[in-house]
């Protein structure tokens, strides 16, 4: 017998392509990071995040929905921290971009890319979207007449798969923006930009608490 259900898994890989590709907090940070620091510290971040997509993942083997059952206030606290952290990172980059001082902007960008993983992580570990994916939309494809943890390894592989391209491909686009910002005009422009995306990341991580 094979590891997973092949119907019930060709459906998960649907339903993980639209998750995947839809902007959300953690592509609106990819771009943003690409823009602000460039394609590295863009690939950085995704790294961070998916390190983060990880350590949830093991947690749902672990029996996360119970536990979210027992400590709901918990949860909503991370959310919190995540969303009031993003939101610090896109009003710093929106009042600089709205000063407009050159020294601001470049220490803005060795900044982001020194601590794009960091970032990265905190993004999508303190982000409700993957509490309710590994609680809610993951259990519905494991068949409890297969063994759990091939099945687990195996959407997990679809996870990260997926999110990794794709929040790659943001990120990547933000770095070939960040390559046209050579004047200070643009450059404002952008750090604005990345601001009220950043403020937008956090509001959708409040709203899905």
């Amino acid at each position: 017998m094979l590891p997973v259900d092949p119907a019930l898994y060709a459906l998960f890989l649907g339903v993980m392509l639209v998750m995947a590709v839809t902007p959300g907090p953690a592509n609106l940070f990819a771009i943003a990071t690409g823009v602000r620091a460039g394609p590295r510290a863009a690939l950085a971040g995704v790294a961070g995040m998916n390190l983060a997509t990880l350590i949830w993942l093991g947690a749902a083997a672990a029996g996360l929905g119970a536990l979210i059952n027992a400590f709901p206030a918990v949860f909503r606290w991370i959310a919190l921290v995540g969303a009031t952290y993003v939101a610090w990172l896109g009003a710093s980059a929106l009042w600089r971009g709205l000063a407009g001082e050159g020294e601001a902007l470049a220490a803005m960008r060795g900044a982001a890319a020194d601590t794009a993983f960091r970032d990265g992580f905190v993004v999508q570990f303190t982000n409700p979207k993957l509490v309710v994916f590994f609680t809610a939309v993951l259990p519905p494809f494991v068949d409890p007449a297969r063994p759990a943890a091939a099945q687990l390894a195996l959407l997990g592989v679809a996870v990260i798969g997926m999110d990794v391209a794709a929040m790659s491909a943001y990120g990547l686009a933000g770095g070939a923006l960040s390559r046209l910002l050579k004047e200070r005009g643009p450059a404002r422009v952008f750090s604005a930009a990345v601001g009220v995306l950043l403020l937008i990341a956090a509001a959708l991580i409040l709203l899905r608490r």
